[in-house]
């Protein structure tokens, strides 16, 4: 099932996922050093809140494509273990920090809750199976999803419910005609109302509005609208290489933080 055409090409896209999964990764390290090694430079961490919807939206994209979800949901499992400690180290400047999970928990969580919003999507219709099976499925699945959500909050995962939350909102909009439309008034909610952060004052027309930064994360869409459905070169070093960078630059954001 997975091959390097993920989705319709669109006529308007001319960024394949690799590249996006690219560019993602350029914020997110523009974010982290806004946050460790260079503050004060608030436009590093404007820039930065778009690489978590791109993320999200490519978690949505590998599930669709993938031939193994176990197998993607353990591989997410293992980079998140390995990625802990050097995210406490480059956050916290201590191996342990319980109060703050790095975002490929995030990510594990999405997925598994995406899964569980497809087995209620696929599970059989009234009159093949008995309305009582239907129900407690329903029911059974539910019940996941929320607890999914909830140990994303209590287990201080990085942008914790809401971070789940968008995931689930790429899945939703994923068979959506128009699914632009349900992604940008999704994106604004999330961002801009539900998500609390700092905020930045913009002037319009003469009057001051407080504008949250989170919301910068709404400019992600315009990235992902640009997605062209190609997964781009493919090969075992590159997949596992975008994994790695994870931890990877951590590590040398925590040692340049170490040593300056």
């Amino acid at each position: 099932m997975e091959n390097n055409t993920l989705r319709n090409k669109k006529p308007f896209g001319g960024i394949n996922a690799n590249t996006l999964r690219f560019i993602a990764c350029t914020l997110m390290i523009m974010d982290h050093l806004w946050a460790t090694v260079v503050p004060g430079n608030n436009w590093m961490t404007y820039l930065g809140r778009l690489a978590f919807p791109i993320f999200a939206f490519q978690i949505v994209e590998g599930f669709f494509h993938t031939s193994d979800v176990r197998r993607y949901a353990k591989r997410l499992l293992i980079f998140g273990l390995i990625s802990e400690i050097p995210f406490n180290l480059m956050f916290s400047a201590s191996p342990i920090y319980p109060f703050h999970q790095n975002v490929m928990f995030t990510l594990l969580i999405g997925l598994l809750a995406i899964n569980e919003l497809e087995k209620l999507h696929t599970f059989p219709k009234a009159g093949e199976v008995p309305r009582s099976a239907i129900i407690k499925a329903l029911i059974v699945g539910t019940l996941k999803i929320i607890g999914l959500l909830l140990l994303s909050i209590v287990g201080f995962t990085d942008y914790g419910g809401f971070g789940v939350l968008t995931i689930i909102l790429f899945y939703l909009c994923y068979r959506a005609k128009f699914s632009w439309i349900f992604q940008l008034a999704g994106m604004i909610y999330i961002n801009i109302f539900a998500l609390k952060g700092l905020s930045i004052p913009i002037i319009i027309g003469g009057s001051e509005f407080m504008f949250p930064t989170q919301g910068f994360a709404v400019f992600s869409l315009l990235l992902i609208w640009l997605y062209n459905g190609k997964k781009g070169r493919s090969s075992k070093a590159l997949q596992y290489g975008f994994y790695a960078f994870y931890p990877a630059h951590m590590i040398v954001i925590a040692l340049i933080v170490l040593f300056t």
